[in-house]
Order: structure tokens, then C-alpha cells, then sequence
């Protein structure tokens, strides 16, 4: 094996899904559970650990994953950049369990809508190759289902030429470089997968395509508990564009607040349908040869005074992994303006913590934190103060929206989604957002 080098490219659409999966007469529908990094039901969790610091640390995780990206997310700029995939591989937000070979083994991965391969670590493993788990690495060897595809197979040709090279046996071996020096690369194979789905019969799918990992390393994670990361993002390689026809194209998550006690959900087929009152949706934009879901934000709304963006391309990608929301600088700073005057903030906390840019001290005679309305093309999603504004202690607010500082891109992240049903109709091209309890739904 020789080292290798990546540039990420992805499909131009999404339509275009790989004949991965055998595809049934009877469309699946389940829900699978997502387990919030920091809630009392994380290997993560740590009860020692107070609110401002659990607040804390998923900020900073979700700094740490937004200055990662790639400057460049247009084509011509990825073909100039260094040869690196766009999104890194970090503790992630939100982990689920997936049972993977014949007989099953279960594995602890990160669930991630900004990334398309998934990849668990494989027994070809060593000390010197891979990051240390808490559990055995994948054998193939003992799944009667497992097959490595050769090179020349045309399964193995749907990976972009610089992403594949040929082993020394003729099998397909695969590479993942990430923005942080981490990196994946092994062999590409199939295996039956299925989850610990709320269904009479979980549904198992047997013939999903995946990277059997055996030169790993995830340089933010030294856990030792995730085991690899779940693909949901917009690529071809992704669990949704392989699933494809099985799950008609849709999924969808409810996310609940971390300091929760029940998991959030991730729905495929008809349970994704997002219906009921307040519905309201937006146009779902893929761009070639990346990996995200883009909206178009066309303004925000703070009071009775909106700021415009005066885009119409997709200018913000819809990410369940940033727990921050970030917007380009010249909006940013439009919004907090916009924020200190309705609440009569005066003097900024110019010490509050790392990465939060807006704090300030609510003190007496202040005005209620207003909603704030995200204006997308087609749909305005309601934001309440919950969603915007986080009590780190004492009486310091801030801001759960931050600056974004790389090539004008913006993320509207995880904790602006929470209690929403959060549907995305891949073929419909759109994405809907209903106001929900999400743990009762």
C-alpha cells in the first residue's frame, strides 16, 4: 500500500443514485435512534460535567468542524485546492448503531448529512494503522455476506479516478483524506446492513456499499467509542442515495436538546414524510461535486425589521453535525445589530467564552429576546429565543449564531433545528421544517 492522494468528488446529482441496494416491491419505513453526544445516553456522557461546560465543548466541536471546510465549494476552486475531503470526521453531535455482516456486529457510528462514504474500522487494523476502539475491529472474514469489489468492477469505477487505486490482489481500495489530517483509506466492499429500528421487522438491506477501513485516523476523537461515520450527505456513495428507491428518496430527523433524557430520530420512507400543521418547505439545492444540502436564506427577520441577503444560488447549507449556526460576516453583523436593539442591549460581555461573539449580562428593564424569522425561498422557519440564545451562566447570554469566517459560506446548524421535524424529499427537491415536541413525535 502507498500513499495516496484524494481530491473530494462527488456525483453531479443525486438522481443518479448506484444500484447498491436491490430494490423492493414494498417501500421501507423506519426510525432509528440518534444518541446526542452529551445526553445521559452517550458513551460520551459525563455526569460530572456541568450545563455551561456540556455548552462549552459542543461549541467548540462545532468550531472545530466549520473552520475545516474548504474554502472552495465551487467546482473549479475544489480542482485548485489541496487534495482533502470538504468536511472532517469529528466527536460529532449525534451517533447511532448500526448492525453490519452475517452474523450481525454491532457498531457505534457518527451520523453525518455532511459527508458520503461510510466507513468502520476493519481487522486488517493495527496499533500503528487505526485510532484504538473499545471493541474489536470488523472481520469480513466472518460474514458470510462480505465481498471486496475488484478493481475493474463498475461499482469500483463510480468512485472518482483519484479517490481508488488497485491493490496488489486487483481489489478496489479506496482513500478519504479530511481538512484536519485525518483520514481513511481500505477496501471498498458490500455487506448486509440493518438497524435497531422501531419496525415489527427492522429492515435489513444486503447488499450496502462501504469502506472497510484499515489505515484510519480521527485526530479530534480519542474516546475510543465511535467505530467510524454513517454517510447521509448528498453523494452517490451516502446511506440515503444507496437506500434510494427502497426509502423513496426521503429522510428526515427530530432533534431534541442534548440535556435530554430520550434520543432524537431519524426517519427513512414514509415515516420522513413531514405533514401536519405549520409545514412549510424550501427547495432543496445540490451543487456538483459536493457533499452538502444547501437552502437558499434569502433574509432574516429580528422584530419588525428584516436584513436581506440578495441571493437566489444557495447560499447556506442545512447541517445536523455544527451545533452553531454561522452567517457570512456582512449579515452577521447586521443581525446582531438588530438583536442588541430590540433586547436594549448596551454594552456588550466582551469576555464571554470561546467561540460565542455576541454575550452580554441580561440585567433588569431589558426587553424580551425576540423571534427571529430565517427567511428561505419558498418558507420562513420561525426561530424562538431557545434557538438563538444560550444562558452560559449566571445572567451571560449569548449567541448561538456566530460569524462565519470561510468563503462567505453559511451553516444553519443543529441547535436552530431543534424541535423541528426536519424532512428531506431528495426527488421533490425540497426541504420541510414543521414545528414539533420532538419527544413526543
Amino acid at each position: 500500500m502507498h500513499a495516496l492522494a484524494f481530491f473530494f468528488a462527488a456525483s453531479c446529482s443525486l438522481l443518479a443514485t448506484l444500484p447498491f441496494t436491490e430494490p423492493s416491491k414494498t417501500q421501507s419505513s423506519f426510525t432509528i435512534d440518534l444518541i446526542h453526544h452529551d445526553s445521559s445516553l452517550s458513551p460520551f456522557y459525563n455526569s460530572s460535567m456541568t450545563r455551561s461546560q456540556l455548552i462549552r465543548n459542543a461549541a467548540m466541536r462545532s468550531i472545530s468542524r466549520a473552520n475545516r471546510l474548504s474554502f472552495s465549494h465551487t467546482l473549479n476552486k475544489l480542482k485548485e485546492s489541496p487534495p482533502e475531503a470538504i468536511i472532517i470526521p469529528n466527536n460529532g453531535d449525534y451517533l447511532m448503531r448500526i448492525y453490519i455482516g452475517t452474523p450481525s456486529v454491532e457498531r457505534l457510528a457518527i451520523a453525518d448529512t455532511g459527508s458520503d462514504l461510510t466507513w468502520v474500522q476493519c481487522s486488517s487494523c493495527d496499533i500503528t494503522k487505526c485510532f484504538a476502539q473499545n471493541t474489536s475491529f470488523y472481520d469480513p472474514k466472518h460474514s458470510s455476506t462480505f465481498a471486496f469489489f475488484p478493481c475493474d468492477s463498475e461499482t469500483c469505477t463510480q468512485l472518482p479516478y483519484s479517490q481508488y487505486i488497485c491493490g496488489d490482489s486487483g481489489e478496489c481500495i479506496y482513500g478519504y483524506n479530511y481538512g484536519d489530517e485525518s483520514y481513511s483509506y481500505g477496501g471498498f466492499g458490500s455487506d448486509s446492513i440493518s438497524f435497531d429500528a422501531t419496525a415489527a421487522t427492522p429492515p435489513n438491506f444486503p447488499k450496502f456499499v462501504f469502506g472497510c477501513g484499515y489505515v484510519n485516523k480521527i485526530t479530534a476523537d480519542k474516546s475510543r467509542k465511535p467505530t467510524g461515520i454513517v454517510g447521509l450527505g448528498a453523494g452517490p456513495l451516502s446511506l440515503v442515495s444507496q437506500l434510494g428507491d427502497e426509502i423513496g428518496h426521503k429522510f428526515s430527523y427530530c432533534l431534541l436538546p442534548f440535556a435530554s433524557n430520550s434520543s432524537s430520530k431519524l426517519k427513512f420512507g414514509e415515516a420522513a414524510i413531514v405533514q401536519g400543521n405549520g409545514v412549510v418547505s424550501t427547495p432543496l439545492i445540490i451543487k456538483p461535486d459536493l457533499p452538502f444540502y444547501y437552502l437558499n436564506l434569502e433574509g432574516i427577520t429580528v422584530g419588525a425589521k428584516t436584513v436581506k441577503t440578495g441571493q437566489t444560488d444557495g447560499n447556506i447549507i442545512i447541517d445536523s453535525r455544527s451545533t452553531l449556526t454561522y452567517l457570512e460576516k456582512n449579515l452577521y453583523n447586521e443581525f446582531v445589530s438588530l438583536v442588541k436593539e430590540i433586547v436594549a442591549v448596551e454594552e456588550e460581555n466582551n469576555y464571554g467564552p470561546y467561540p460565542f461573539d455576541f454575550c452580554f449580562t441580561y440585567k433588569e428593564g431589558m426587553s424580551a429576546p425576540p423571534d427571529v424569522v430565517f427567511h428561505f425561498t419558498g418558507g420562513d422557519v420561525v426561530l424562538k429565543p431557545m434557538h438563538t440564545l444560550l444562558l452560559i451562566e449566571d445572567n451571560l447570554t449569548c449567541s448561538t449564531v456566530v460569524p462565519s469566517s470561510f468563503g462567505g459560506i453559511s451553516i444553519f446548524g443543529n441547535l436552530a433545528q431543534i424541535d423541528f421535524h426536519v424532512g428531506y424529499d431528495i426527488q421533490g427537491g425540497k426541504v420541510s421544517f414543521a414545528p414539533t415536541n420532538c419527544s413526543l413525535n
